[in-house]
């Protein structure tokens, strides 16, 4: 089965570079056009934001506004990341890059860690959220253009940050605020814009590997580039190759035995030791791995038969009892249930050897073909651009997980042992042939298997000039993007199930089936082998499929016009311009395999065809207003301002706007704001993904032994009148369904940030330093989301007031006979989402001995991670638990000395603590629901000869070899004892070895 996972998780990552301040404009026409000079990277641009820029110097745009302009200065904060830089910290994959820097910090990415979940883009993709919101209110472009969507299964809204090559990377520029009203509608929580290497005319081989110190994880990277100049055309070609090999949970030493990690108390009352409150396992008499009691433990029930409750002998660590549900099979056993002794289900087998061959990280490769180019024409302007982009990539990933079969035997099927004849168990399953079933077997069967294959191809062509008697430019281009993605998996195929447990007896000993038709083998008769899980390997050949395979296309196509420049001449300055027009249209197509559709695939996530399109017509324009300047305590006073119409064909017209403002009293002080709105409509997937039933493990019903939990937890399974020692014996259903048919609104949001830089002229030999302080808060409201079905769990068993509250509980039915959970996690409007927080960022220069140092350091703090789902609910606010710290940072030193560089990076993830969020007495609590301030150390060197024309760098990530943070299992996923949370460093300590050589 696969599970599904809220992509509102949280993570910090790491930052390589961090600007203080730069001024924006829109970074497609400066990237690639041959004239334009390269915007100030991370370590030029402080002290050019306190130089005013003289009227000649070379107009350059960043990201941020469509205006172009000659100073650093922005209302809006902008962070640049170097590629050469990132080499420094061993990361060699734009994805690695992006999901490590301090804006992501706080926040869940979806990385290769999350292949055994259902996640938007499917498994194997990457995705990036800003500021704790989900990778839909992120834009992603490409040199100043839309990177569209690709992945497999329905749920495609977001770019996968794998098409990205890092060898054609130059740099990269995240806009950390909003700007619907300058890109469009999905810039709610800012903008990354990936900027391409211009005019290359050397080719470059560079290769590089990491390589983990415990095995497994191991990285390799290749790529060939090189490019052509002339004085009327460049052009640009590389081929790279990226590999990520599997990392397995028996492979970590934290991974391998997921025990609950509770504790115990003294008969003084005093904590004893994490995990002395586990269940110990009789066979290893240690706390047991991977048992099933809570969410987050991750077991499965396996050789085990469940039958009607019945007296019996209790097996090793069972608590005697009037009688039992759950049996292992044991010849001993010769009274009460001959060949059986009763478990609990803290005692039941859970754990086989082969879930270690589950994949901790998922195994990926990428290959990508990527062309740029332009040549001058004699028309339509002063200077006139025929430009050009292709991308091709193809993505292959896989994961390993391990399955567990519930083989349903129908009451009174010959295939029932006598001594079993008397139970009835369950009402009519979906393989009992619409009988009651007599005895349910728990038989794990290994490891399975699922695989992904994305082609994705992008191409882009237009036309850019200017008028320089007017000094106005612009730019008209065609965006085409497509994506076509593969998903296979194996699994059981519910028909031939029920079909081969339809049979009559043959007279010889044997069983035929009752239908003979597609060549039925009929299933084996229940034994301690089979419960084993020794199945005839002919019944396996004929009931399980291995490989069923689903299609998912996606295409976007988006024509954009833009001019801008200068209005009229004001007393400060020249009033400035940008207008233009969009056109958008965008087309999903998933189609699931036809067993998937019908859910034939037994105890699998089933899932009906995702097809739709939408389209958008957006015009938009943009003013800059020179204030002031050049006065006593007006060094400088700009406003600036964006108008956005959007009208879409599903959800009609829309407006945004932004108003901004950079105000310096002096020259080496400057206090900046924004605000602004935005309007957006859902995304395809959003609107029409197909039903999707996802089954999830009855494990993970809250109230299993709710009589031995306490406070509301206790109270409300109390009130739904389950039994003392209650287990649930359904699988929990979850079902995900787009939205529009049942009436999802367009979101809106509000979106506000203020700032103060300081650059003091410092005395000579000092250095040079750049001070950032900014705040940020941004308000969705009506925000389209999934919750997650342990959120939703969590949040309506913990509440006070229950079910009479509404709220969490109105998504959560629990049949009243059967006690059967389902949970509607589709997509709903939440009524807020509310994030507020503060950016700190400090960058320090000097010469010091025989070299230069850099310092930078960069840390994220959240104030507010809120939401409420509906409009008269209290706030939720997840500021501070497990998955979501208030805290993250990163400490960045480097040394150059000539052609040397030595690079120190200390990473930091802030404490967590979910006791007040969960209503724990952390005094008092069994569970560990807190974890430390987590640090991640990283160094290396790195030799660079300029005649020779090569490179190298050699370094050791996660230097201290330091583990994720244990927490106890029951209110959040977890990868053995650690949280799913893609903040911590899962690989080790490895060692990583570049190198490059231009000719």
């Amino acid at each position: 089965m696969n599970e599904h996972i809220s992509t509102r998780a949280r993570v910090f990552r790491r930052s390589l570079l961090a600007m203080a301040c730069t001024w924006a404009a829109a970074p497609a026409f400066s990237q690639t056009a041959p004239a334009a000079a390269p915007a100030a990277s991370a370590a030029s641009a402080p002290a050019a934001a306190a130089t005013e820029a003289p009227e000649s110097a070379q107009q350059v745009v960043v990201s941020g506004s469509r205006i172009k302009h000659d100073t650093f200065s922005s209302p809006a904060p902008v962070q640049i990341i170097k590629s050469e830089d990132s080499a420094l910290a061993g990361i060699t994959t734009v994805g690695g890059i992006l999901q490590s820097t301090a804006v992501t910090g706080g926040q869940g990415q979806i990385n290769n860690a999350f292949g055994g979940y259902v996640t938007d883009g499917g498994p194997g993709a990457n995705t990036l959220g800003l500021r704790g919101l989900s990778p839909t209110r992120t834009l992603i472009l490409l040199n100043g253009r839309r990177l569209s969507p690709s992945g497999t299964r329905g749920s495609v809204g977001a770019a996968d940050l794998n098409v990205l090559p890092a060898s054609i990377v130059d740099r990269i520029e995240i806009l950390k605020d909003g700007a619907s009203s300058i890109y469009g509608s999905d810039a709610i929580a800012g903008v990354v814009n990936i900027i391409t290497k211009k005019d290359l005319s050397e080719f470059t081989v560079e290769g590089g590997t990491s390589q983990t110190t415990h095995g497994g994880g191991n990285q390799y990277n290749f790529s060939l580039s090189g490019g052509m100049v002339t004085d009327h055309a460049h052009f640009l070609a590389s081929y790279s190759f990226e590999e990520q090999q599997e990392l397995k949970l028996g492979q970590r030493s934290w991974a391998s035995c997921g025990n609950d990690y509770t504790r115990d108390f003294d008969a003084d009352g005093n904590p004893l030791p994490w995990g002395s409150g586990d269940f110990v396992d009789p066979v290893t008499g240690k706390p047991k791995c991977y048992p099933i009691t809570a969410t987050g433990s991750n077991g499965v029930t396996i050789n085990t038969i469940g039958t009607s409750k019945t007296a019996g002998q209790a097996g090793p660590g069972t608590p005697a009892a009037s009688g039992y549900t759950r049996w292992r099979p044991n010849s001993g056993v010769t009274t009460g249930l001959v060949g059986y002794e009763g478990v609990s289900l803290q005692s039941r087998d859970t754990f086989d050897p082969r879930m270690l061959n589950e994949s901790l990280l998922s195994p990926s490769k990428n290959h990508n073909l990527y062309f740029q180019g332009g040549i001058d024409l004699p028309a339509l302007g002063d200077t006139t651009e025929f430009y050009w982009e292709a991308m091709y990539n193809r993505r292959e990933s896989a994961q390993v997980g391990y399955r567990q079969l519930s083989l349903d035997y129908a009451k009174g099927s010959p295939l029932i042992p006598d001594n079993l004849a008397f139970s009835t168990v369950l009402g009519p399953t979906s393989i009992s042939n619409g009988n009651n079933v007599g005895v349910r077997a728990f038989i794990g069967t290994g490891n399975d298997h699922s695989s992904q294959s994305v082609n994705f191809t992008r191409a882009v062509a237009g036309l850019r000039g200017n008028f320089s008697k007017i000094n106005w430019d612009y730019d008209v281009s065609l965006t085409h993007s497509e994506s076509r993605g593969t998903y296979a998996f194996d699994g059981f195929r519910t028909d031939r199930l029920a079909q081969s447990l339809d049979v009559v007896a043959d007279g010889n000993g044997g069983f035929n089936c009752v239908d003979p038709s597609n060549g039925c083998v009929a299933a084996p008769k229940l034994s301690s082998a089979v419960v084993g899980g020794h199945l005839p390997a002919a019944w396996l050949n004929y009931v399980f499929d291995p490989k069923i395979e689903g299609v998912t296309k996606y295409k976007e196509d988006v024509l954009t016009a833009s001019t801008t420049g200068d209005i009229y001449t004001l007393p400060y300055g020249k009033l400035k311009g940008a207008f233009g027009l969009e056109y958008r249209r965008n087309f999903i197509d998933d189609v699931p395999s036809e067993d998937m559709q019908t859910g034939n695939i037994y105890n699998f996530t089933s899932s009906t065809e995702t097809r739709g399109s939408d389209s958008a017509k957006d015009v938009f324009g943009e003013i800059e207003v020179p204030v002031l300047k050049g006065l006593p305590f007006a060094h400088e006073l700009t406003l600036n301002g964006s108008l956005r119409r959007s009208d879409y064909r599903s959800y009609g017209p829309g407006t945004t706007h932004k108003f901004g403002g950079l105000y310096a009293p002096v020259k080496w002080l400057s206090v900046r704001g924004t605000m602004g709105t935005s309007y957006r409509a859902p995304a395809l997937f959003e609107q029409y993904v197909g039903a999707t039933t996802g089954f999830l493990s009855a494990s993970v019903d809250p109230c299993n032994d709710w009589d031995q939990k306490t406070g509301n937890l206790a109270t409300n399974c109390a009130a739904e009148g389950l039994p003392t020692g209650f287990q649930q014996t359904n699988g929990v259903t979850d079902i995900t369904s787009g939205g529009r048919s049942a009436g999802l609104k367009a979101e809106t949001s509000k979106n506000n940030s203020w700032g103060i830089i300081l650059q003091p002229d410092m005395p000579t030999g000092w250095g040079d330093l750049s001070l950032a302080f900014d705040h940020y808060n941004i308000n969705v409201n009506n925000g389209i989301s999934q919750i997650g079905y342990s959120n939703i769990l969590s949040l309506c068993y913990n509440d006070p007031n229950f079910r009479s509250s509404g709220s969490y509980c109105r998504l959560v039915t629990r049949d009243p006979s059967s006690h059967a959970l389902t949970i509607n996690d589709s997509y709903i409007n939440v009524a807020s989402n509310l994030v507020r927080g503060n950016d700190y960022n400090l960058r320090y220069t000097n010469n010091v001995g025989i070299g230069k140092l850099t310092v930078d350091v960069q840390a994220t703090q959240y104030l507010m991670q809120a939401s409420k789902l509906f409009s008269d609910d209290p706030w939720t606010d997840a500021n501070g638990i497990i998955g979501a710290p208030k805290w993250s940072g990163e400490l960045d030193l480097k040394y150059a000395v000539k052609n040397w560089s030595v690079y120190w990076s200390t990473e930091v993830v802030g404490k967590t603590n979910e006791y007040a969020y969960q209503q724990e007495d952390p005094a008092t609590s069994t569970l560990k629901l807190t974890t430390p301030t987590y640090f991640l150390h990283s160094v290396s060197v790195s030799y660079e000869e300029p005649v020779s024309k090569w490179k190298a760098t050699i370094g050791v990530r996660n230097v201290f070899d330091k583990n994720p943070p244990a927490i106890s299992s029951g209110y959040d996923n977890r990868i053995g004892t650690a949280p799913l949370y893609s903040g911590y460093d899962l690989f080790g300590r490895r060692i990583f070895v570049s190198m490059s050589k231009s000719f």
